[in-house]
Formats: C-alpha cells, sequence, structure tokens
C-alpha cells in the first residue's frame, strides 16, 4: 500500500509578489527550499489564510535570502502581495517509509524569516 504524507510545510508564509505576466509557479527563496527539502519544479500546494484559496503549482528557485514567496501566472489571481499562505509538499511512501517519516516544518514571521522548525505538529486538545 502506498500513503501519501506530507513531506515539508512552511506555515504563515507572506506573499511578497504576485506576478500574472510570470511564467506560472510559485518562487521561493532558495535557502529556504534547501531547508524544507522542496526541490525546484516540485509540486506543491498552497494554501491562502486570506481568502480560503488553495490551489496546486510548482516552487522554483529565488534569490537565496531573499524571502521571496512570489504567487505567478494564473495563481497570481489567487495569492496577493501581503496575504498569509501555507507551502506543503507531500510524498508517497511505503507502509515502512511511512512509520519513520517525520516532516519538516518551518514556521515563519512576518518578514519570512524563519521562528523555529519541527518535526511534529502538537495534538490538538479540547
Amino acid at each position: 500500500m502506498q500513503i501519501t504524507m506530507l513531506k515539508a510545510k512552511l506555515h504563515r508564509a507572506t506573499v511578497t509578489r504576485s506576478e500574472l505576466g510570470y511564467e506560472g509557479s510559485c518562487a521561493i527563496d532558495s535557502a529556504i527550499l534547501d531547508l524544507s527539502g522542496i526541490r525546484e519544479y516540485e509540486q506543491i500546494q498552497i494554501y491562502n489564510i486570506n481568502n480560503g484559496a488553495r490551489f496546486t503549482t510548482y516552487a522554483i528557485r529565488a534569490e537565496a535570502g531573499s524571502g521571496i514567496f512570489s504567487v505567478n501566472g494564473a495563481a497570481a489571481r489567487l495569492a496577493c502581495p501581503g496575504d498569509l499562505i501555507i507551502v506543503c509538499a507531500y510524498a508517497v511512501l511505503n507502509q515502512q517509509e511511512a512509520d519513520l517519516h517525520k516532516p519538516t516544518l518551518i514556521y515563519f514571521n512576518q518578514n519570512n524569516e524563519m521562528l523555529r522548525s519541527a518535526s511534529s505538529i502538537p495534538v490538538q486538545s479540547a
């Protein structure tokens, strides 16, 4: 059996640019991609906290250290500069791989600077 698991999550990143005329994708600071394990051209899901939009695109590299999260092409209609987003990448694993898997979770401040990283999400309580 194959199971789709969360591979990486970039939590509460701020959209810095939204370019309708640019070739579709999401440009992300190269240093952040490297830290998260998200590869260039890898499929990603973007969840817009501001408007509830959820869409699929792929990651491309932006300048390292720039803090860029640029939503491009048709997806630019779904996210504007200043919007908070969650970027997720997933991996398909077999049962044994899934049992050992830990995602890479990165949390950001309003300037797209890393606040912390983790490999698990706390249990939600009542």
